[in-house]
Parts: structure tokens; sequence; C-alpha cells
């Protein structure tokens, strides 16, 4: 299932395929939370794919594999591509170094006998051997003439190509046939560490080769392929994409004999486990916990069911039913036989959904993706590093990664790195250089940035309804001189006179002139729509907004009084949040994250939005101060990394060009780390500029990795070598069934 918050059609996204899915097992001790710290190696989290041996894997057979929606696009360097179209071309199209289970990119030896730098200087120049028997699905050989088209469609010279990205490849000067049409040579212009990543997948010169054929051509069908499957249908309306196995395949022929990528959406996926309409589907914690129940259902036979209809009735109001249903009271047994009627049917309902999740286990790992916390410093509060420090060195990292991961059985250790996660060999623990959680340190950075306890409380001027105590108080008398005067006062006082006073203090709460909203804005400064919610509004001792006419002697709360503020203004920030059924981990989080900042004073307005809209019309545009969203791991760290960290510019317009830096913040010296890294060569010289790198993200504290994501992934118990994949991507070959099942035939446990 697709993710909230997820940046679509990204390059990192692109890169991962483990990405599709949503991410038990022990892990070691990380290393310690310095940024100097070099403890032991940290190791990544299993896949958990029920790994076979290809010779028990049945050949033959269907698999149903659940997608969010068909692509709209096979063209994995375009705008709209997304993670279905990664799963499908993964399956179609060479991927030259794919990942592997520690996150680092392997050569695949199916497309290729070597690749290597051959030359440093004066040019970079790498040298590719091609697997001689690797073909396209049409037969001819894959060779220099795809590696050209590609290039020059993705250089970013010829803008009639309609590309998302063109990272790498603009960096090549030329590429030659080798010594033999099996070898290619490409030469650089400027070195490139990431030479690993260009021409995954590879397009065959047929799409790449015109403008008019890479924009439209490779949209919705691929008539040359080179994977271990084919494509032989893309069919929208019936929301399916089916391929069978490439006769001209020169690997391991494929175990199974079509694979059908099906179209459901994330709130229909358990219909579809229970109908047996599906295979295979990504799922969240909540469809989790319905197949971890079905596994311990039981029923018929006159068993009480665990769960579910039925589970509720007690041995006594049981009789009481059976009892009324046989009495002599006609219409009360009538009643009493229609409820047993109903209640037999939905335990059958229910018991034959439970039996179709039993043949389901789910086969969980971490997700090469983290979540994050967003602050964007484009302006206000958070624009000053202070503030976003503060906030980071409030937050509790572990717990919130508790809260996702320990109720899933997953190991919860925060991420400590922006550029890698636990496992790759780039991956050190940067986090000491923004420190630890320290509530009195972020205290004392909010203070130095001019934001104090008390300072939300406005200071407001005399009103005619508090004139006349108020000019008793500028004299000075003593709290008990000043009420003795005001109560003599009262007394001199006509009866009209006391009638009309009495008549204003009945009215003061309808009138809004002169007054203000304790520990908020004023009414007016709140969106009428009902969906914000602050922190200080679960705040004990009464509701939130109550009024009092300036000039009054009643003191603000308590609450009012710790809020943080400066000059009358409180620090109060907007948080926004998806509200979808799939986001529910978000806003678990999201709510933590409240509860924390309320504890030293921070005023959060929660601000729940459609998940359709929340990153394209609020992380993407800036209409936020706080969000949490994800970020793909990476093999590829100073190409990927470089747009999401590097320091937004000013446009001719006066607008920020942010490439994919939603946070806008960024930093020279940041972006000249990463710049000296993509052309370092050496590779433990590029990973230590790329953790110097890292350690400058987390000061500037713009972005704080709380978790890395759970990979759950229903899978049909007599499946082999797929389901939580982890770093690595899936080898499609080997994936098939144990038990018997028919050929060619979908899996179908309710025919």
């Amino acid at each position: 299932m697709a993710h909230v918050g997820v940046p679509r059609g990204t390059a990192r996204k692109r890169r991962s395929v483990a990405l599709l899915a949503t991410g038990v097992l022990t892990i070691p001790v990380l290393a310690g939370c310095t940024s100097d710290s070099e403890g032991p190696t940290p190791v990544a989290v299993p896949q958990d794919i029920a790994p076979a041996a290809r010779d028990r894997v049945t050949d033959g057979s269907t698999l149903t594999w659940a997608v969010d929606a068909v692509p709209a696009t096979l063209n994995a360097f375009q705008a709209d591509a997304d993670s279905a179209t990664t799963r499908i071309t993964g399956a179609l199209l060479p991927s030259l170094f794919p990942m592997d289970a520690k996150g680092e990119p392997r050569l695949n030896p199916d497309y290729l006998e070597s690749a290597k730098v051959i030359e440093q200087e004066p040019k970079q120049v790498v040298l590719y051997k091609l697997n001689q028997q690797a073909v396209w699905s049409d037969g001819r050989e894959i060779g220099a003439p795809d590696f050209v088209a590609q290039w020059r469609a993705l250089s970013g010279k010829d803008s009639a190509f309609w590309t998302a990205r063109n990272a790498g490849y603009e960096r090549i000067e030329k590429i030659e046939r080798g010594k033999d049409d099996l070898q290619v040579r490409v030469t650089f212009s400027k070195p490139y560490a990431d030479w690993r990543s260009l021409f995954s997948p590879l397009y065959p010169k047929e799409v790449t080769g015109s403008p008019g054929t890479f924009n439209d051509g490779a949209r919705a069908t691929l008539k040359n392929t080179a994977g271990p499957f084919r494509l032989r249908s893309v069919n929208k309306p019936k929301g399916t994409v089916v391929l069978d196995r490439n006769p001209r395949w020169w690997g391991n022929e494929a175990k199974l004999e079509s694979l059908v990528f099906r179209a459901v959406e994330p709130g229909d996926l358990t219909d579809a486990l229970t109908e047996g309409t599906v295979d295979v589907a990504d799922i969240d914690p909540a469809t989790a916990n319905s197949i971890a129940l079905a596994a311990r259902y039981r029923g018929g036979n006159g068993q009480q069911p665990a769960h579910g209809p039925g589970a509720d009735i007690t041995p006594a109001a049981a009789l009481r039913s059976w009892a009324l249903a046989h009495g002599s009271d006609e219409e009360a047994a009538e009643t009493a036989q229609a409820a047993r009627e109903k209640n037999r049917e939905a335990v059958a309902v229910y018991a034959a959904e439970q039996k179709s999740l039993r043949g389901f286990a789910v086969r969980k790992s971490l997700e090469p993706a983290y979540t994050q916390l967003a602050l964007n410093g484009e302006s206000g509060p958070l624009s000053d590093d202070r503030v976003r420090r503060a906030i980071a060195r409030t937050l509790n990292r572990q717990e919130l990664a508790d809260a996702v991961l320990k109720p899933l059985g997953l190991p919860a250790k925060p991420p400590g790195s922006h550029l890698a996660l636990a496992g790759q060999p780039g991956y050190k623990d940067g986090s000491g250089a923004l420190g630890e959680q320290d509530t009195k340190e972020a205290q004392a950075l909010l203070a130095d940035a001019g934001w104090t306890p008390g300072g939300a409380v406005r200071k407001t001027e005399d009103t005619k309804a508090g004139s006349e105590a108020e000019k008793k108080a500028e004299g000075k008398k003593p709290a008990e001189e000043k009420e003795a005067a005001e109560e003599k006062a009262t007394e001199k006082k006509d009866e009209k006179a006391e009638k009309a006073e009495k008549a204003e203090k009945d009215d003061k709460t309808s009138r809004d002139e002169g007054t203000y909203t304790v520990g908020d804005d004023k009414p007016g400064d709140r969106s009428a729509g009902g969906s914000e919610v602050t922190a200080q509004d679960k705040q004990p001792g009464g509701a939130a907004g109550a009024y009092a006419p300036a000039g009054t002697a009643a003191p603000a709360p308590a609450s009012v009084k710790d809020r943080l503020g400066k000059g009358g203004k409180p620090l109060s920030l907007r948080f926004v949040l998806p509200s979808g059924p799939g986001s529910q981990s978000l806003r678990t989080v999201g709510e933590k994250i409240v509860e924390m900042l309320d504890s030293i004073g921070i005023s959060t307005q929660v601000t729940k939005v459609d998940d359709d809209s929340y990153f394209k019309d609020h992380i993407a545009s800036g209409d936020y101060d706080m969000a949490l969203y994800s970020w793909p791991a990476t093999a590829y760290p100073a190409t990927d990394g470089r747009p999401i960290f590097a320091k937004p510019e000013p446009a001719t317009d006066g607008s920020l060009l942010v490439a994919q830096n939603y946070t806008r913040v960024g930093s020279d010296h940041i972006d000249q780390l990463f710049d000296r890294a993509v052309a370092e060569l050496d590779a433990k010289a590029s990973r230590d500029l790329l953790k110097q790198a890292d350690a400058r993200i987390w000061a500037a504290a713009g972005s704080i990795p709380l978790y890395q994501r759970p990979q759950l992934v229903a899978v049909d118990k007599k499946l082999a070598n797929i389901g939580a994949f982890g770093f690595a991507a899936p080898r499609y070959e080997d994936i098939g069934f144990t038990g018997r099942q028919a050929a060619g035939s979908p899996a179908n446990r309710k025919k």
C-alpha cells in the first residue's frame, strides 16, 4: 500500500524497490548517539520472505499482487511514475546494480559480466562488459545503442524529453562501443562517485531514442523488455497489469507462469484478502492485527467464538435467548428467534472470513525509509535555528519509535543519520551534532531566542469598565485597601446605577471589544473550520478561549503563564497531519509530539487534511510549520540526498527554489560537502564527507528522523521468496508457491 507523506515520483523513491511495501526480529545494540561514536557496527533488520531453494518452488501458477492503482506510466523517469511503476518495471527491465540485503548496490550477473572504473585521469572512464546472452524480448542484443539513447534522453540537454531527473547523466561526456558489441565505454566530463546508479532501469532504444516514444510510447505499454517476465496487458478499467514469462529470458526461468498486479484501494485490502482475490498485499497494522486474530479464532462445533460476533454472549445470556425463543410468548419468541438467526448468520460470515485470513502470514521487517519531523524554516519562529534545535531536543525520539514499532514486535532504534540507515556501509550516528533530549537545554535555547514563560500574556490598556479600579491601583493601595474602597464605592451607588452595573456584568461575556483570549490568539485568529486543536485546549480548568475584559485584576491562569511567548505573542505552531484511515501511526506520533511540546509551553494547532492533498498542497507548497513524512533509503546518498537538503535559492519572482528540500533549511557548507562527496571516487573518502554533511544537517535541525518505518506484508502461506524485502530488490524469477496450485489460474479461496 502507498504511504501518506512519502514524496511521490522522487529519485530516491524510484531507486528503492522495497519502498513499495508499507517496513520478529532482533537487532544488536546500535552505536551510541554521538557524532564521534565508533561503537559496534549496526546491522540491518533481516528481510522476511520465507526463503526457499528453487527446487522446492512449484513451476507454474499465477500470483496476484495488490497495488494501490494501475500506474499512470511505465516510464520510471517521468514525474508521475509511482511505486507501482517501480514494482512492475522491476520484473520487466534490466537493473544493473540492484540493492542487496545490506542496502549496497551489487552487480547483477544476469546483465553484466563486469563494470568498473578503468581510468580516472585525465577523465573518469567506466567500462561495462555485458552478459553475452542478454537480449531484448525481440531478440536484439542489449548494447551500446541502448546506453547512448538513454543518456541523450536524460542528460537534460534536450528539453523535448519530459524527464523528472537527470542526476548523473549530465556528467557524461560520451558513450562509445568498446572492443566489441558487448563492451560499453562511458567517459565522464566530471568525476561521478555514484556511476552505479545510472542505466537502472535500462530502457530499449526504441523507447528512449526520440521524444515522442519517450514521452508517450512507454506510458501504457512496453513492447520490448528484458526481464524474467514480459508485459501481456494493461487494463485500467479492470485495474490489472498482467505479466507472463519471457520466453527469451536467459537466466533462471521464472517459477510463476504469470504475475498479476491488481489495483486495490487501501481501505479494501482486508476484503480482498478474505475474498481471495489477492495473494500478496502491503498492509497497515490494523490489517496485520486482523490476520493475527484470525490465527487465534475458534468457533463451530458448539465452541464459543474467541472474538467477533457472538464472542460476548455469556452462557447465561445464551440460555435466556433460547428460553425466549421457545417460550409461550409468541411475540417475544419471534423476536428472539430473529435475533438468534441474525447472530448465526453473522457468526458464519465472520468465521468464513477468519478461515480465509488464516491462510495468510504477516511477514515483517523494517522498510528502507525513515519518518521524520519536518520543521519549516522559511519564516516565523522556526526560521530561528535556536527554536528548531529546542524542539528537536524536547522530543523523546525513543518514545516515539517505541509507539510505532514495539507493538509490531520490531526493533525500535531511532535513526542516527539522514543519509543512511542501520546496516548500510555509510551509516554512522551523527545525532550528537544536535544533542540528546534535554528539556533544560531546550528551554535555554528558547530563552536565548526571546521566548520566555509568560511572554504570551498580553499587556492591555484601560477600558471604561476597569478605569476606576485601575486608577486606584495606580495609587499603590494594598490589595486589601483596594478591595475595601471598591466595596465602599459600590455601596454609595444609587439603585439605578447598581442595576446598570449588574446588567453590564451579566453581558460582559458577549462583548469582544477590549478582550483577549487566555493562552491563545484572538477569536478571529482561529480558523472557523473546527479542525484545529491546540495543545492548550487540553489543559484543565475550563474551556479554552475564556475571555476577560482588559484591565481586570483577575490573573491569567497558570497554563497561560507557562505558555512561551515574546512580546505578548504565544509560540504557537501549525502541525499538519493526514486524516485518512491508513495514517493512524502518523497521528499517534503527532499526538505524542504535541504533548512533549506542550510540556515546555509550546502551543500547537493540529490541522488534519485529506491524504490526497497532504503532500502536494501542504508539504511541497510549504503550508505548514511542522509535519511528518518519510524519505526512502538510497545506495547513492551523494546524488539523491543533495536535492533534499540543498540550500534553497531565491527565484526571480521572489519565491524559493527548494527542489525537494521541503523544510527550506540548508547551508552553503552542506551543499559543498555533497558536491565534494559526489565527485570523490574513493568510496571511504566519499562516505566521510557525507558523514560530515549529515552532522551539519542534524545541527540545522530542519529534519528530525524519528523511526525507521515498519514493513508489513500479508502473504499467502504457501508462497516462498516474497514478503518484507527490507533493503533488497525482489528476485521475481524465484517467487512461487511451495504447495500445489493449478497452473495459470489465480488463487481464490472461495472457489
